[in-house]
């Protein structure tokens, strides 16, 4: 069975155990998550999940239809035309080999740029579509980071 790549959007109200609900319902079912980012929705009650998934489509429509049942669940939106970005923050050390001007131009390409210098460590940050994230962080591998810290995609119809 082919496994499909799932972007999904749910709107809740912003109340204690709303989350748990809505993964349980993937880990019921054995699926996993591969991104959730949650925000509460400026000036309401309610919050944003959006959630980045594989699966069947028989048992992800399963999910879905079981997400529109959910109480404190007011919409599920299913991306077909979206607009889809990720971030990725990157600690380098600054030693004498490290180009920081390099640095500056790899993260250039994928939106992003230099956000934080002190005096013995950088920060780069990326905010771009998913897979040119992974590129990214390929990328800056040979530059030899100390850490990688890689946020949930966020997403909305065009």
């Amino acid at each position: 069975m082919q496994k499909v790549r799932r972007v999904i959007s749910v709107i809740v109200q912003n109340e204690a155990q709303v989350l748990a609900r809505v993964s349980g319902l993937f880990a019921g079912r054995g699926y996993n998550i591969d991104s959730l980012t949650v925000a509460a929705i400026p000036n309401s009650n309610m919050s944003h999940i959006t959630i980045v998934t594989r699966g069947s489509s028989r048992v992800l429509e399963q999910i879905i239809k079981q997400l529109h049942k959910l109480i404190p669940v007011y919409k599920v939106t299913e991306h077909d035309s979206m607009v889809e970005k990720e971030m990725v923050l990157v600690k380098f050390s600054v030693t004498k080999e490290l180009n920081i001007a390099n640095i500056q131009a790899l993260f250039e390409a994928y939106n992003g740029g230099i956000v934080n210098v002190g005096e013995d460590m950088i920060i780069a940050m990326a905010s771009d579509e998913s897979h040119r994230i992974d590129h990214c962080i390929e990328a800056t591998k040979h530059y030899n980071p100390l850490e990688i810290v890689r946020s949930g995609v966020v997403a909305m119809e065009r």
